[in-house]
């Protein structure tokens, strides 16, 4: 304890630091965890890294997953649902289905199920990498919207595929009629376990005396309570958590207060940034084991890093493959949605640049850690060590190949520059402010109309919101002008969250507004 304790310290003071060089370069962090844990698996004397395999998925999705879902637009969702879950299920099967075949034609020993197996954790992109990388470069807030309900549901779409080819690696078959309940069962319990769950946590909130630190505890184990309860009951627990996290993220405004909301989103960014750092060194740092466990099966490195080589450009090349057939698809079935480029120059270079997006982390490592070290019969897993390998060369090669050129490929390439929306959020911006501002106004002026005479502190916020200026002196503040005051900004958040049904509106925009509104909200509590 004494050893690992320093070293898991030492790691988080890394992650910080190379957090901080990764903004100053202007690179996604997750690349130079990743390198950094290399070279210092190298060094002599550290502690090894070892974790349970059956405790990789608990420790490390639940809360991953839950925070993904809480930071996305499910309006957003709904909007392009057929392009997310086009790219979320059909594109990951084909890309796990284009892997086996792959590997089963090329790599010695590899069966169907083995390659199912191999697919299921290479096929998801991860979404850490792709975020940290859109932070340095302008896409359509459309593409992001893409890109982030894609990752949401590629991890369980993914996972299930692992899961089934674990099954059938272990027991040597495979039963379509089985498999198919089993597998409608997963997603029907898990969305259902998820949303049930999450309903439950929302009436605990709301029912039970909890103040701003006991509700960000509970939002801390309630990821892991939706994924451990829908294991057990054999469905999936990343639909769960994705489900149930999109439901509590959905009614966040009636069961948690400002203070909590306000509080809570810096908890969470901070143990998300934590346990994605982790993982991302975890990969380098489990590296020099994993090539001791190829020398030991008598496999050559050379082979070894030829095979990730070629498993790499299979993933790349379906995920290109699969973003033209979706323009394709698009262009003949759906013509009104599909982009309009300025020329057939750029309306080429868009799917590649989709395609481009497919950077591999967390999940992937996750899954191949979970993989078990002897089958139940006591046998060794096969070719396990070379699964750990091939994971890490596609990894590392995805992260530094696609994610060091994709930002120059979208500067550039000038793909984006005809659907860049940023003028069209600025004055989207702008007028919800006004509208804000308006019904602000309207509201004080109607309903406390009565009271405008009596009530010097009321006169001032009417003249406040008025002169849209920003009143400094806060001696005026007594309860009574404070009540309306927080009964203001609530029926401001519902006059937004009545807003935000159109669907012309950019949520990003709307979430924005409520939490200067909840910070407004702890201002005052404080005066």
């Amino acid at each position: 304890m004494h050893t690992i304790l320093p070293f898991l310290l030492a790691m988080i003071a890394a992650i910080v630091l190379l957090n901080m060089w990764a903004a100053k370069l202007k690179i996604a962090y997750p690349i130079l965890l990743v390198v950094f844990g290399l070279l210092v698996s190298f060094v002599p004397g550290l502690p090894v890294v070892k974790i349970n395999p059956d405790l990789i998925f608990f420790i490390f999705l639940p809360p991953l997953l839950f925070e993904a879902a809480w930071s996305i637009s499910f309006k957003e969702m709904k909007r392009w649902w057929r392009i997310i879950g086009s790219f979320a299920f059909l594109v990951v099967f084909f890309t796990a289905l284009a892997v086996a075949v792959t590997a089963n034609y090329f790599i010695p020993g590899f069966t169907l199920a083995l390659g199912f197996l191999l697919g299921g954790i290479v096929s998801p992109p991860d979404a850490v990498s792709t975020g940290a990388i859109m932070k340095f470069v302008k896409i359509p807030s459309t593409t992001s919207a893409i890109l982030e309900g894609e990752s949401l549901l590629n991890d369980a779409s993914s996972l299930i595929i692992f899961r089934f080819a674990l099954i059938a690696v272990g027991t040597g078959q495979f039963v379509w009629q089985e498999a198919s309940l089993d597998f409608l069962w997963m997603l029907i319990g898990g969305v259902g376990m998820g949303l049930l769950l999450a309903w439950i946590f929302v009436q605990a909130h709301k029912r039970l005396p909890t103040d701003a630190s006991s509700d960000i505890a509970l939002t801390l184990i309630e990821p892991y309570l939706m994924y451990w309860i829908a294991e057990q009951l054999h469905c999936s627990g990343v639909l769960a958590v994705v489900c149930g996290g999109l439901y509590m993220s959905a009614k966040r405004m009636i069961f948690l207060n400002s203070t909590s909301r306000i509080r809570g989103y810096s908890v969470w960014e901070s143990f998300v940034f934590i346990l994605n750092g982790i993982v991302f060194l975890i990969i380098g740092l489990e590296l020099p084991e994993i090539v001791g466990g190829l020398r030991w099966e008598g496999i050559p490195l050379r082979i070894a890093i030829q095979y990730g080589i070629l498993v790499t450009g299979i993933l790349i090349a379906a995920r290109i493959i699969s973003s033209y057939a979706a323009m394709l698809a698009t262009l003949i079935f759906r013509p009104s949605v599909a982009p309009r480029a300025s020329s057939s120059r750029r309306r080429l270079l868009m799917p590649l640049m989709l395609g481009w997006t497919g950077m591999r982390g967390v999940v992937s490592l996750a899954a191949a850690l979970a993989i078990p070290i002897t089958l139940e019969n006591g046998l060794p897993f096969p070719n396990r060590n070379l699964i750990l390998f091939i994971t890490f060369v596609v990894i590392l090669l995805t992260l530094l190949v696609q994610g060091l050129t994709l930002p120059y490929l979208i500067k550039y390439g000038h793909v984006f520059d005809d659907f860049t929306d940023e003028e069209k959020d600025k004055q989207s911006r702008e007028e919800i402010k006004h509208k804000l501002k308006q019904h602000v106004y309207h509201f004080l002026k109607n309903k406390h109309e009565n009271e405008l005479n009596s009530n010097a502190g009321l006169e001032r916020m009417l003249k406040h919101w008025e002169e849209k200026i920003e009143a400094n002196d806060a001696e005026w503040m007594n309860e009574k002008t404070k009540d309306i005051f927080f009964e203001m900004l609530e029926s401001q958040r519902q006059f937004l969250s009545e807003l935000n049904k159109d669907i012309s509106v950019n949520e990003e925009i709307i979430r924005h507004q409520l939490y200067q509104i909840d910070l407004e909200e702890e201002r005052l509590r404080m005066i």
